[in-house]
């Protein structure tokens, strides 16, 4: 595998993008905002504050690690399986001196690339609102990449294994639906049974969001933990989508 002709992979898929971004944003930019709306304004009528904190501060963190995590995963699930089987975008790719761990690399790095960017912009708008509390929220952006990758890698993995596009409706469903709702995001898990705590830590947005959350209040040093698993977990989970996805595409 060569970085250069991973990058090309990348930049095919930028290029594309960036003729179509507008449509994306609707979906990856102004849905957060709604949600942070609707439940921080809403909902923080009638909540004021956790743990000591303002509702709505409390939940800004949040916001951030789950629009980087649907980002990333929308783009190496529903983009990549289009790219692979109906555009035969990969076929086209395949065709040139790009093997399939160039591929597969390219892919990865632009949807974490992808997840990354909007939960910048997402943190952005936090910020200038006065949502984020600590400037060390910008330290969090390298590790917001990583937990990007982690989303791109399940992604990938389930791209090149599910039977149908249709079949996306499950992975949703009953992974992602279910992690963006128990990852304490919008209420500490301490207030449920204690069996979800323990499902929820071996979830990446989990993590994700307790990293985003101690950063954005100055408190690196509590995230040490979190970090450490994303870590771990990036590198556990690497082989799995080139070794899924080639045996998808060379058959």
């Amino acid at each position: 595998m060569q970085i250069k002709r991973a990058f090309r992979v990348w930049q095919r898929n930028f290029t594309v993008y960036s003729k179509r971004y507008k449509s994306s944003m609707v979906l990856n930019f102004f849905e957060p905002l709604l949600y942070l709306i609707a439940l921080g304004f809403g909902l923080g009528a009638f909540v004021k504050e956790i743990n000591g904190v303002p509702y709505i501060k409390f939940i800004a963190p949040g916001i951030i690690a789950s629009s980087s995590m649907f980002a990333a995963t929308f783009e190496s699930t529903y983009g990549t399986y289009i790219r692979m089987t109906y555009q035969k975008t990969f076929d086209a790719i395949l065709a040139t001196p790009i093997n399939v761990d160039d591929l597969v690399t390219g892919e990865l790095l632009w949807s974490a690339t992808k997840g990354t960017f909007y939960g910048l912009c997402i943190m952005a708008v936090m910020s200038i609102f006065g949502f984020i509390d600590s400037l060390f929220i910008i330290v969090a952006i390298p590790l917001i990449f990583i937990g990007a990758v982690i989303f791109a890698e399940i992604g990938v993995i389930t791209s090149a294994t599910v039977p149908g596009i249709d079949s996306f409706n499950y992975f949703y469903t009953l992974f992602m639906t279910p992690m963006f709702l128990f990852s304490g995001i919008f209420f500490p898990l301490d207030t449920l049974h204690p069996i979800v705590t323990k499902i929820a830590f071996f979830t990446p947005l989990y993590h994700l969001v307790n990293i985003s959350r101690s950063f954005a209040s100055g408190e690196l040093y509590s995230a040490r933990w979190d970090i450490l698993w994303l870590l771990a977990v990036v590198i556990l989970l690497t082989p799995y989508p080139f070794r899924f996805m080639r045996k998808k595409i060379v058959k």
